[in-house]
């Protein structure tokens, strides 16, 4: 990767700012311990995603080698566990993420980030496929998803930690929810768009 691939940035950060297992995990220990004690899992959470979007990635790369039309495949999926995402997001528009009051260890943070199929997205679809073949490549890639990755993580913690407050104001948390899930849903359609041109090539 070279330069600055907008496509790559823009999927990846509506993506990391999605609500989710790993979002949600983050802003319940926000609201649990507050935003202090809960920024350590930050490290957690990129560690997890480092090591599935590392194995994912390599893992299609040999199997493209001998079977061709995995990629689409997984592409299809992607976009239709991403639709699945959106509707849910959508319906539950309005829930607060306070119910979650549970203590949050690192532990629990780096197995559901490294379980998010989020992970399988961002290796198949966003991380360009010479990432996983070259280093500098994979190191260019990585650094601009960590770029954005630490940031969109601490919003979430202080999210959790502004409830607990109940300093939430302007914020309404319903919209925001129906604004990811609607961004989710256009990126879905984009994705099967991009399996079905891949199709098309000539073999």
């Amino acid at each position: 990767m070279t330069g600055i691939d907008w496509v790559f940035l823009l999927g990846t950060a509506a993506i990391l700012l999605t609500p989710g297992p790993t979002n949600t995990l983050l802003a319940a220990a926000g609201l649990a311990r507050g935003f202090r004690r809960a920024a350590p899992l930050v490290g957690f959470e990129l560690a997890g995603y480092l090591t599935g979007i590392t194995t994912w990635g390599l893992f299609l790369v040999s199997a493209q080698a001998v079977y061709p039309w995995i990629g689409i495949v997984v592409r299809i999926a992607s976009s239709v566990y991403l639709a699945y995402v959106a509707v849910r997001i959508w319906c539950a528009a309005g829930e607060d993420v306070a119910n979650r009051k549970e203590p949050i260890g690192p532990y629990a943070l780096f197995v559901a980030t490294l379980l998010n199929p989020k992970g399988l997205v961002f290796a198949s679809t966003l991380f360009p496929a010479h990432a996983f073949e070259h280093l500098p490549g994979y190191l260019a890639a990585m650094g601009q998803f960590i770029g954005l990755l630490v940031p969109i993580a601490f919003v979430w913690i202080k999210f959790g930690a502004v409830l607990a407050g109940q300093r939430i104001g302007f914020i309404n948390p319903e919209r925001l929810q129906r604004t990811a899930a609607l961004v989710i849903g256009v990126f879905s359609v984009s994705i099967v768009g991009s399996a079905v041109r891949l199709s098309l090539l000539p073999g």
